[in-house]
Order: structure tokens, then sequence, then C-alpha cells
């Protein structure tokens, strides 16, 4: 049957397929635009299971608080090529999966990609349909999202969305609050924090880098009573660069987050405290 330029177009701009691909689907459906939406769908899921030993090593990473700052999710969604992840096509689906995650307030993958999305289909579909529409394997890798019940959030998003970060602080949400919350998300991105404080250094990494650093030190002449003293020392510069509030802040040298957390609870009369920290790097997390 003849199907008219005008119909292909419409199926292009409606599912993002190629128009060799969409006319191909309503030659096969007979002209229903609906049949050949389906037709797409499948020929995605296709085009999925044939690339799924790809590498998706590529793609985007996306924080978002919801308005009233009580949610909050991270997600992670791969494909092949930057260029792909550039694509208004690839930062759409992002959104999808944001959005099924705040719907569904889960993080869980398996449980989001059976989610239904805006439009009626499910996440699994949407992705199927990105996979025909750029020809690159295609894949949401993680997700995770927070829900506070004394507290607020707030996130940030580097430039370029490769890599994105939480902060959850329990307290009363004022503007100081945001703000101080702002800042800690961008510290967060910016100094790789492996845990909030120092209780989330396990005993074991500890003594760890004590006998290490102890070694070093004897294998430099040191005595070993002074060894231990330098292991000791360097444990303190341990906590230092890698428990958040321990470190310097970025935005005022001099300053640790620790002094900035407790100026700005002062200055507000809140007594601010950070509970959740997450960092999402392409292939790497930090936090929870």
């Amino acid at each position: 049957m003849e199907i008219s330029l005008d119909l292909v177009k419409k199926l292009r701009e409606k599912t993002g397929a190629g128009i060799v691909d969409c006319k191909k689907a309503l030659v096969e459906s007979d002209g229903d635009f609906e049949k050949a939406i389906d037709y797409l769908r499948k020929k995605g899921a296709a085009t999925s299971q044939k690339r799924s030993d790809r590498i998706a090593k590529e793609g985007l990473v996306f924080a978002k608080v919801s308005s009233s700052r009580d949610e909050a999710a991270v997600v992670e969604v791969n494909c092949e090529t930057d260029f792909v992840g550039k694509s208004d096509t690839f930062q759409n689906l992002a959104k999808s999966v944001l959005e099924a995650v705040f719907e569904g307030k889960t993080g869980e993958v398996d449980k989001l990609l059976t989610s239904k999305i805006s439009g009626g289909n499910t996440l699994q579909q949407a992705v199927d349909g990105t996979t025909a529409s750029v020809g690159e394997k295609v894949e949401l890798k993680r997700a995770v999202y927070f829900r506070s019940e004394d507290g607020f959030f707030c996130d940030y998003n580097h430039p370029g969305n490769k890599v994105a970060s939480l902060i959850g602080i329990s307290g009363k949400l004022t503007d100081e609050g945001i703000s101080l919350g702002n800042d800690l998300a961008m510290q967060v991105v910016a100094m790789k924090p492996l845990t909030i404080d120092k209780s989330g250094v396990s005993a074991e990494m500890i003594e760890k880098e004590k006998e290490i650093y102890k070694i070093q030190a004897i294998n430099e002449g040191k005595p070993e009573n002074i060894a231990a003293r330098i292991a000791a020392n360097k444990v303190e510069k341990f906590y230092e660069e890698n428990c958040l509030v321990e470190q310097e802040f970025v935005k005022e040298s001099g300053k640790s987050v620790n002094d900035v957390i407790k100026a700005v609870s002062d200055a507000s009369g809140n007594d601010y405290k950070v509970k959740t920290m997450v960092r999402f790097q392409l292939g790497e997390t930090i936090g929870m």
C-alpha cells in the first residue's frame, strides 16, 4: 500500500526512529500508526538484544531533588559514545528514568524497567526504543532513591553530567540550610570524600593504613616508637582527606566542613547534620 511521507515523518517524530525504519514499520503494519509504533518497539528490543555484548561506558549521570526537598534520586544511564550521550534523545531517556524513580520511589533497576512512564510505555520499552533510534547499546546502569522525614536534600550536577552528588541534611529547611547543602554537594563532587565522618571508616581500614604508614617509617630508619607516632599522625591526615566533615572547605581555605556546618547552624538557630552523601561518576559510586 502507499505510505505518505507525512505519515512517515509523524512516526519518526513520535518514535525517534530513522525514516527507512519508519516507512518499513508502516508498510508491515498496513498503515496502522499504533501498530507501527509497536513494530518499532519490538525492533528496538531486538536491536538491544543484539548489542547486549557491547560495552556501554559513556552516558549521563543526573541528580535531582523534589520541589519539597524531602525526596532525592541519582541515576546513571549508559550508551556507547559521548556523541549519543549528548543527544536530546538520550537525555530525554535519562529524564524519563528520573521520573520513574520518583514515581516508583525505588532505585531497584528491575522494578524501574517494568514501571510505566508517561505515554503508557514501560521504561524498558523506552530504553529499547532509544537503542533502536541511536543505534547503540543503551542501558540503565544504576539508581538510588531517598526520602527524609526530618530534613532535606540538595544536589549538584557538574557541567557535562558525568558526575553528580546528593547531600541529605537533618534539620529545618531554610535558605541558609539549602545554601549549605548546595555547597556541600559541590564539595562532594570536587573532593571525593569516602565517608561522611570518621565513624564511616572501618576499623580494619584504619589498622591497615596504620600498618602501612608504620612500615614506611621503619623502612626510612625511624625507631619503632617514632614510627608509631608518625603512623598515628598520618591516620589523622587520612581522615582529613577522606571524611567529608573533616575536609578543608573548598570555598574557604583554613576552615573545615565541620566548621562551616557549625557556623551556619549557629547563625540560623538550627542543628544541621549531614545524614546522606552520594557521589555518582560514570563507573564509580561513593557514599550512601
